[in-house]
């Protein structure tokens, strides 16, 4: 899956995948997504007063990488959303750094890392003047890095971002349904959303 910055490479990139994954574009920003039974994806979308978003750009991805770092704690996995202070930081100890086609090929404000620095949650957000799509993909098992990497043209890739991230079950030591994780976001999503709605946000 490619980001709407990236629709102009989708020719190319078909032509090197052969047929063994289809080439899709999504609405929001960021590099390219490997999707499969590896990654647990969420898309939210609020109004531009919701209190989630209302604070800029930035601040933004701050509840939703709040709600995954709750969430992923119910199966053992213990991450942290990165503040926007420790980004520069975080870019230099970083091994996919280099690797600016690629979500999980770098960092940004708010995205869940492991102890060592290692990418686990990826965000993204497009904005409109009537609402705000927030979108978030955990990486749940072991990607085929390889693939995308050649489907990008950048096979030399690979090690950087095998490395540079992490999957919730190492991190686990276990196994991790898919499908388990979604319906735990899921209600973690739905508590988070009314509460702010009932505490903080009336509609204009």
């Amino acid at each position: 899956m490619l980001g709407c910055s990236q629709r102009a490479l989708r020719d190319d990139i078909e032509r090197r995948l052969h047929g063994r994954a289809e080439v899709t574009v999504r609405e929001s920003g960021g590099g390219a997504v490997l999707t499969g039974p590896w990654l647990v994806s969420v898309s939210v979308v609020v109004p531009p007063q919701h209190p989630w978003v209302c604070n800029g750009l930035i601040d933004s991805y701050r509840h939703l990488g709040q709600l995954h770092v709750a969430a992923l704690k119910e199966f053992g996995v213990v991450a942290r959303a990165l503040p926007p202070q420790e980004l520069a930081r975080a870019h230099e100890a970083s091994a996919v750094s280099s690797v600016n086609w690629a979500c999980f090929g770098g960092l940004s404000p708010w995205e869940l890392v492991n102890a060592e620095g290692r990418k686990l949650v990826g965000l993204a957000q497009r904005r409109c003047r009537t609402g705000v799509l927030l979108v978030a993909g955990t990486l749940v098992g072991p990607v085929d890095w390889a693939l995308l990497c050649d489907a990008m043209g950048h096979p030399q890739h690979e090690p950087l971002l095998r490395h540079g991230t992490v999957d919730a079950q190492e991190m686990a030591g276990g196994l991790i349904g898919p499908e388990r994780l979604a319906a735990v976001l899921t209600q973690w999503l739905e508590r988070q959303l009314l509460s702010s709605r009932s505490s903080a946000w009336r509609p204009s």
